[in-house]
């Protein structure tokens, strides 16, 4: 899928080394992988000097503030091999007492692009929602890394087609599938939520994972062609659409949550798609935006999972 970049150079970003690095990574045979690797920790660690106002400060890797994000909830890091890619996972050590039931956070597309124009090197976001939702939850819980995010962007078969044109491609869904299907089945209802893009992941994944009860969607992107028509963006070509799938079984629960003041993903672009599916509910939050201010909501969410249990 490289093709859809005429020029890697273009991801370049003069003040930023780890950048560098994975620009440079592009552009090299795979059997000096293992040297950009050591380039790209060490680069992390340089200090970049902002003359104008004499100011020093360190870079420190997106991945590494979600890591300190997710430590400070009580949940440990661990990384699985699916079917095509390797994935972070995020869970707490403590286990609920519903062993029958498993709520599974799948996180949004982050930082895709610099300015709307250059390539991001890394698209793990500074911060996860999806991490504070999920501090709340009593149920058992399990953060799904997406591939090739949260460190891993310099894993074999990682490319920056994965976190734009080719975010929710066939081969991303079917790793995160493989892995969920190992680590719930031990489980009769798996519950999955997401947000974002992360919305779009959990809606394909549901149509191939066992046992699936429900679906959450936050600020969801859900039909990708009238997203991108939108915003005017390019049209995700390497993406399976969500929309154009056939409508989920109506025993699996659907809630859809959409914020008033969200420009983003407005719910104008997913209203008739919901209205369609069998088990869908939708609540529009007047004065949530994209990010802000789902967990006001999270009890009440948790509240309409826990009924249908």
């Amino acid at each position: 899928m490289g093709g859809l970049f005429k020029n890697r150079f273009l991801r370049f970003k003069p003040t930023a080394a780890v950048e560098f690095a994975h620009a440079v990574r592009s552009v090299v045979a795979n059997g000096q992988r293992t040297l950009i690797r050591a380039v790209i920790r060490w680069a992390a660690l340089v200090c970049v000097i902002t003359f104008g106002a004499a100011v020093v400060s360190c870079a420190v890797p997106a991945y590494q503030r979600i890591d300190q994000q997710a430590e400070q909830a009580g949940f440990s890091r661990s990384t699985v091999q699916g079917s095509d890619f390797r994935h972070v996972l995020y869970e707490s050590a403590s286990s609920s007492n519903d062993n029958d039931t498993i709520h599974i956070y799948i996180d949004g597309d982050g930082v895709n692009w610099q300015w709307n124009r250059l390539v991001k090197a890394d698209p793990t976001p500074a911060r996860s929602l999806m991490l504070d939702l999920m501090k709340t939850d009593n149920a058992n819980t399990l953060y799904l890394g997406r591939p090739c995010y949260l460190g891993l962007e310099l894993d074999p078969g990682c490319d920056a087609d994965y976190w734009t044109y080719a975010r929710f491609s066939e081969n991303v869904v079917s790793s995160m599938v493989s892995v969920l299907k190992v680590k719930t089945g031990q489980y009769n209802n798996v519950v999955l939520i997401g947000h974002s893009g992360g919305a779009a992941l959990a809606l394909l994944i549901a149509e191939h994972l066992p046992r699936v009860a429900a679906v959450v969607t936050i600020a969801g992107v859900i039909d990708t062609d009238a997203w991108t028509g939108h915003h005017g963006y390019t049209r995700l070509v390497g993406s399976i659409n969500p929309a154009t799938q056939r409508a989920l079984p109506i025993t699996i629960r659907q809630l859809h949550l959409v914020g008033g003041l969200d420009v983003n993903t407005p719910v104008s672009l997913a209203r008739d798609w919901i209205q369609k599916q069998p088990a869908a509910t939708l609540w529009q939050i007047p004065e949530n935006t994209h990010i802000c201010c789902w967990n006001n909501n999270w009890p009440s969410v948790l509240g309409w999972l826990a009924a249908g249990d």
